[in-house]
């Protein structure tokens, strides 16, 4: 769309520079103040990347929800990113978005970090190729897509504070380039980040801000705040931010910015910039009159098949001995004789309690999750048996209520009655809610001082159950007769770990089956504002630890197969804090060994959005990587485990073999962050002995031959061949080894071929490597070229472990 430049400077040429001071600081949590006077609509923003949130944190205000962004980053495929980029973008169109806060292209410089399942991969190649295909899809929608967190921002622990202290060659070749090639793209938002880099609030770094981001590559569009980030009025304003999120009273713009401009201390010129930043991207989205609106966006009929297809796209098979899988109805049922009906085992903590996605701003609620037990039952059809076993309980924290046990006590329907009270005990607002745990962002009314959550559990089976308070505050709980004060302490935690790992406090009780019992839990607001995170848990009676693990081991022992589910969850991986260790939490390493002993046939599935530990990865027959796989990810298991997809995924960072020698994502006792490994993150950080599964390592159901190299300028042409008995898809990947840098990955392509099939994949090589100085890109921030130079050797292959052939280039 070309916009029409004179139009905007008119409109804003009309403002008072009150009426413009006040259009850059948010108007509520999610959403900019209109101004009819010039046309300018409501602009609305939500979170993702993993799926549009919306402007509530509700489980009746449902969406779609994606595998997260490294399980994208697997499929190797920009198509996949760009048609991902495309259903989030209609998805936010039907629901009033104008702003997509998502992607996020912070590179894994280490697998501790906490958001690691929310960024894209290791390598700015990959990272910045698969997030230009999503900005573009996003914004084919007529949606914004911003692209953050600029930049540093690799760290959850004193995120909001800490130093990165990063050389220029290192920011530059590494951590700015998928923003660069994103805003080249013609990205609309960035967002810059809480963190310091080089001792300057980001927020107030003019040389990243102005100097880089919108005088040397362009950028056009609105630089927004990480909501909360601006800590200063003419620091921030001077150094080239453009929008402070969210509209808060404590907010150092609004009624501010105006008064610093009449004392001279900021120009009226930045301020006019700022505002003409802001319509040209109304304009852009549809939310200023006399431009035109994006035409319709519709999201698809089919868009769960859709999102199943994602999922099993970006899966990695990291480990199959003996073709364990695909299982086949055909292949098993033959311990118990012919015709038998099959058995399979579905095994472990994530078999029940399925993580279909991480914690923090990316949540999504979605409709409904599809779990592996569901997926394998549809798969395997209805003569299959499946035995269901936890295995192992490595939560901290219990689940929430389950709805079908209770009963809203005053419409009768399932689900928790939900009353919002003033100090005098009245009720300013009754509703139903179906969900047992609340997050509540400004929805509440503002005379609210306690929150009561009531239902009538009706249990399903005789025992001890246990029930949780979770959350910041003051609470009572009330199970029948039993009345329990709570008080809970958020402690120096990061706000958002407070809502994703809150503190709980446990009550059991003993139930008798299908005898109601009422259940109220009381809620004390905290006084942070119209805030509110609070839930009751549930536990049903259920084994000790020991004797689940023999009970899930019998199982085991009389199935034909048996598949673990391990993995970790949101207490583990969570935007608001880092994670301490790379161990899957509990006893689940314990729990894969004995069922591999038991069962030959034993495949493990892992349910985690970055790497862990797999201590027992040569005892087990296979081993399939499934990430947190979205709202379709049992069905999309389901699929490549019986061979109806091909498990099409390579890894996008590096699974090392134990924690010892990976990144500290934790800042020094002075908020220091030292970057001190320079370039040497992922595949360039650890020697081959440290490594279990290399960068770009995945395996198929079928075979390939690497038959032929050409280079040619800047493209290399690689013959490849499927040599299996199957269709199939394959990553070409390219590496360049230089005598003045050290590896780098150089491109990839994919291969598609039917059995015995050759083809022939263009990969388009990084135009860093192979142009003498491309256009428009100069040195550095501090002076450091952004490209490699002199001759390299170019290895082409299946991952950076395991290359077939090679050309020296130059």
């Amino acid at each position: 769309m070309t916009i029409d430049e004179n139009a905007l400077d008119r409109r804003v040429a009309s403002l008072s520079l009150d009426a413009k001071a006040g259009l850059l600081t948010g108007d509520g949590f999610w959403t900019l103040r209109p101004l009819p006077e010039i046309g300018l609509r409501r602009l609305v923003m939500s979170d993702g990347p993993s799926g549009v949130r919306g402007t509530t944190w509700d489980e009746r205000s449902t969406s779609l929800l994606f595998p997260n962004p490294t399980a994208l980053a697997a499929t190797w495929d920009p198509s996949a990113a760009g048609e991902a980029g495309r259903l989030n973008g209609a998805r936010a169109r039907a629901m009033g978005v104008h702003v997509l806060l998502a992607p996020t292209v912070n590179l894994h410089r280490t697998p501790l970090g906490g958001r690691h399942f929310e960024n894209l991969s290791e390598d700015p190649l990959l990272t910045a190729r698969i997030a230009v295909a999503f900005v573009r899809g996003v914004q084919s929608a007529g949606v914004a897509a911003t692209v953050k967190h600029f930049v540093g921002n690799d760290s959850e622990t004193a995120r909001m504070s800490y130093d990165a202290r990063i050389d220029g060659e290192t920011l530059h070749q590494l951590y700015l380039r998928p923003f660069e090639e994103a805003v080249r793209a013609g990205a609309w938002a960035v967002m810059a980040a809480y963190n310091k880099v080089g001792g300057t609030t980001m927020t107030e770094h003019r040389d990243l801000l102005t100097g880089l981001l919108k005088e040397r590559w362009g950028f056009d569009g609105v630089l927004v705040s990480d909501w909360t980030a601006i800590r200063s009025t003419e620091g921030s304003a001077n150094a080239g931010m453009d929008l402070e999120m969210p509209g808060l009273p404590e907010n150092r713009w609004r009624g501010r910015l105006a008064a610093a401009v009449r004392e001279g201390r900021v120009a009226e010129e930045l301020v006019d910039d700022k505002v003409r930043r802001v319509l040209r991207l109304a304009a852009r989205v549809g939310a200023l009159d006399g431009f035109p609106v994006p035409p319709p966006a519709p999201v698809p009929g089919d868009v769960r098949e859709r999102l199943r297809a994602l999922a099993a796209r970006g899966m990695v098979l990291l480990r199959n001995e003996r073709d364990a899988l695909p299982l086949t109805p055909g292949g098993l049922g033959t311990g118990a004789g012919p015709g038998a009906a099959p058995h399979v085992a579905l095994i472990g903590p994530n078999a029940v309690r399925f993580s279909a996605q991480g914690g923090g701003s990316a949540h999504v609620n979605p409709e409904h999750v599809v779990t592996p037990e569901e997926g394998l039952r549809h798969a395997l059809g209805d003569g299959a048996r499946i035995t269901v076993r936890p295995g192992a309980f490595p939560h901290e924290r219990l689940a929430p209520l389950p709805l079908g046990l209770t009963t809203d006590p005053v419409s009768g329907d399932p689900g928790v009655r939900l009353e919002f009270l003033d100090a005098a005990g009245a009720v300013l607002r009754s509703e139903r809610r179906e969900a047992a745990r609340f997050i509540l962002f400004q929805d509440v009314p503002e005379e609210t001082r306690v929150i009561v959550a009531r239902t009538r559990v009706t249990p399903a089976e005789e025992g001890v159950h246990t029930f949780a308070v979770t959350g910041v505050g003051d609470h009572e709980l009330k199970v029948g007769g039993t009345v329990a004060p709570v008080a809970l302490a958020r402690g120096d935690r990061d706000p958002v770990e407070a809502v994703m790992r809150p503190p709980e406090h446990r009550v059991e009780a003993a139930l008798k089956a299908g005898e109601p019992v009422d259940v109220e839990l009381r809620h004390a607001l905290t006084g942070d504002g119209p805030f509110a995170s609070f839930g009751i848990g549930h536990q049903a009676p259920r084994l000790t630890d020991d004797g689940e693990l023999a009970a899930s081991v019998a199982a085991a022992r009389e199935a034909d197969a048996a598949v673990v589910v391990v993995g970790t969850n949101p207490e583990v991986e969570s935007e608001g804090f880092d994670r301490t260790s790379l161990a899957l939490p509990g006893r689940q390493d314990e729990l894969v060994s004995a069922v591999a002993a038991a069962n030959p046939r034993t495949i493990v599935v892992v349910n985690a959005g970055a790497p862990v530990l797999m201590p027992w990865r040569d005892e087990v027959a296979a081993v399939l990587w499934a990430w947190l796989p979205g709202q379709e990810g049992g069905a999309a298991i389901a699929d490549v485990l019986t061979g109806a997809a091909e498990p099409g995924g390579r890894l996008p960072t590096t699974f090392p073999v134990t924690g010892t020698g990976v990144l500290s994502p934790v800042p020094d006792g002075d908020g220091t962050l030292e970057y001190s490994e320079g370039t040497a993150i992922g595949y360039r950080h650890y020697p081959p002995q440290d490594v279990a599964y290399p960068f770009g390592h995945g395996l198929g159901y079928t075979a390939w031959e690497y038959a032929s190299l050409v280079v040619s300028g800047g493209t290399a042409e690689v013959a490849v061949r499927n040599a299996g008995p199957r269709a199939g898809r394959e990553v070409v990947q390219c590496y360049a080894y230089g005598e003045a840098f050290p590896v780098r990955l150089a491109g990839f392509g994919i291969a598609e071929a039917a059995p015995g099939e050759t083809v022939t994949v263009r990969v388009e090589l990084d135009e860093r490597l192979t142009a003498a100085r491309p256009s428009g890109h100069e040195d550095g921030p501090s002076g450091h070229a952004d490209r490699a130079s002199g001759p390299f050797t170019l290895r082409v292959g299946r991952s950076i472990a395991d290359t077939r052939l090679e050309a020296r280039i130059g």
